[in-house]
């Protein structure tokens, strides 16, 4: 990897107007020579116009999954870093040097962010606490946690598999299985919008659909 190295942040998007500016506005460096890569599905709203007002480059997937836009967003990535990021997910300042800082280490195979969520409940809270110990414990993360790897090794990895669900995790474990994989603090600001207003129902269908999912691999 360069002494100066190129990091490329790749956002899949579907109509995510809303909340793309701020997650736009979050990637930011002084020191830290970096790209965006909005890859869309075919959204009905201003999400084309915010990116490339943005500056970003805007490609258009064929497929309407997470897994398969972020996989053509590599393809045209021209950083060594890449650095995925969810449209509803805003990075910390200072995130992308301490994502540089982290791949200057060779034994270092990737990493994510720790996680917080944009919501008042207190049951969310622990949970992301939890979903930190795991990412330090095991190395596996989720796509909302800003995972980062250099571009060589995803291309070893094989990318992420074009799955419906769960893609991030899978890629996560294979992520651990090549190196040693870092959390990085503070952590980034994830939209609740999901959860909606009874977090605690979404959070355990969440875990069963977890755990069948691991049962299976």
């Amino acid at each position: 990897m360069s002494d100066n190295p190129l990091i490329s942040v790749i956002i899949p998007t579907y109509n995510e107007a809303n909340t793309l500016p701020s997650a736009l506005l979050s990637i930011s460096s002084d020191a830290i020579a970096v790209e965006i890569l909005v890859v869309d599905c075919g959204s009905s709203d201003d999400t084309a116009k915010l990116a490339e007002e943005a500056g970003a480059v805007f490609l258009v997937s064929p497929l309407r999954q997470r897994a398969a836009q972020m996989n053509m967003g590599t393809r045209t990535a021209k950083g060594d870093i890449l650095l995925f990021l969810h449209a509803d997910t805003c990075l910390p300042a200072g995130a992308l040097e301490k994502v540089a800082e982290s791949m200057e280490n060779p034994r270092v195979a990737g990493g994510a962010f720790c996680r917080r969520f944009v919501h008042p409940s207190f049951f969310l809270k622990f949970t992301c606490l939890l979903a930190d110990w795991r990412l330090r414990l095991f190395g596996w993360s989720f796509g909302d946690q800003g995972i980062f790897v250099r571009k060589s090794l995803f291309q070893e990895i094989g990318g992420f598999p074009e799955i419906d669900l769960f893609e991030d995790l899978e890629f996560s474990r294979h992520l651990a299985e090549s190196g040693k994989v870092i959390a990085l603090s503070p952590p980034v600001l994830s939209s609740g919008r999901r959860f909606g207003r009874n977090p605690f129902r979404r959070t355990i269908q969440d875990l069963i659909l977890t755990w069948k999912y691991l049962r299976k691999t």
